[in-house]
């Protein structure tokens, strides 16, 4: 083949590879009226958006935003968790120190349990069948058999534990966010076997690729790319400043930063050991957590506007401003 015909190959194919990175942008707004602070977001199944939301988790519709139901009494409540084999979804209330269980078919509550102290972060892992929370006082993970509804273990950590994923095979992964490393947790044995520093401040989302082995975790303006069976930094990447979520589309071979800055920064997985930064997409400010539904390939992000505040404290919600951006590929 002639190289003036490789060539011309060469740029079709990247003008072809550039005309399907057709980008991201805020396709509407959910708007939700009742007050109260908030903190992380989670799709659920059967098209259900679950928010946080001060003292209840409000349930949408997660095509039109409608309402679709209120789990009540869920004082600071943090994150939403789901096992979808048991038909339950559980709430990490950070003020209450325990964990809420409800229905999700009907909503309904159907118990709670007892954490360690201000667990925040939660989450289902799929291959010990339990509800792990990360409790950020008492610097400890409470691990819950989902379908006894009963703590197993609790288990002890250096620092506080901010998020926590699974590699479906066994081990938890944990950003233990005032001493900058990741934890990693053998939940057979409910022990830490690793500590791996992650050369970022202040991690706070997580999230996992279970194909290419790959943690990524939200840092100071920064998103550190890690080996998760070495520990080993495989790159940095910059993003927007007050991270507090990171998203991952397996389908898409997309890493989504939620920044309380106002933008949410998008980068591409073109490998294990590749990756590039697609854009910085204008969300609002105190978006810093995030959804993403992989099956329809839109991104959540709450948020609320906010009145000035005085350095070192956290800034007021103006009432009636809180709700939901969907950012969708455009």
């Amino acid at each position: 083949m002639r190289p003036i015909t490789i060539t011309l190959l060469l740029c079709l194919c990247a003008a072809f590879a550039g005309a399907q990175e057709k980008g991201y942008a805020v396709a509407k707004t959910f708007k939700i009226g009742s007050p109260g602070g908030w903190d992380y977001i989670a799709v659920g199944p059967h098209g259900k958006l679950y928010v946080s939301h001060g003292t209840q988790v409000n349930i949408l519709d997660a095509k039109t935003g409608d309402s679709a139901g209120v789990i009540p009494n869920t004082t600071g409540v943090h994150g939403i968790a789901f096992d979808e084999s048991a038909r339950k979804g559980y709430t990490s209330n950070g003020r209450l120190n325990n964990v809420t269980v409800f229905d999700l078919k009907t909503f309904a509550v159907l118990g709670q349990i007892a954490t360690g102290q201000n667990p925040d972060a939660i989450m289902y892992d799929p291959y010990s069948k339990t509800i792990i929370t990360c409790n950020g006082r008492s610097h400890d993970l409470t691990v819950i058999d989902a379908a006894k509804g009963a703590v197993v273990a609790t288990i002890p950590l250096d620092g506080k534990p901010e998020t926590a994923v699974s590699d479906n095979m066994g081990k938890i992964y944990v950003n233990i966010e005032d001493k900058n490393k990741i934890t990693v947790v053998d939940i057979r044995s409910n022990k830490t076997i690793a500590d791996w520093p992650l050369g970022g401040e202040s991690p706070t989302g997580l999230a996992i690729d279970t194909k290419t082995k790959r943690l990524f975790a939200g840092c100071d303006k920064q998103l550190v790319v890690m080996d998760a069976t070495t520990g080993t930094v495989v790159t940095k990447l910059p993003i927007g400043n007050g991270c507090d979520g990171v998203g991952f589309d397996e389908r898409e071979g997309l890493v989504f930063a939620s920044c309380g800055e106002g933008t949410l920064s998008i980068i591409r997985e073109l490998d294990a050991a590749s990756f590039r930064t697609l854009e910085n997409v204008p969300t609002r400010r105190s978006a810093r957590t995030i959804a993403v539904d992989s099956r329809t390939h839109a991104v959540y992000l709450p948020f609320a506007d906010t009145e000035p505040a005085a350095a070192g404290e956290r800034p007021k919600v103006i009432p009636g401003t809180f709700g939901v951006l969907v950012v969708s590929p455009k």
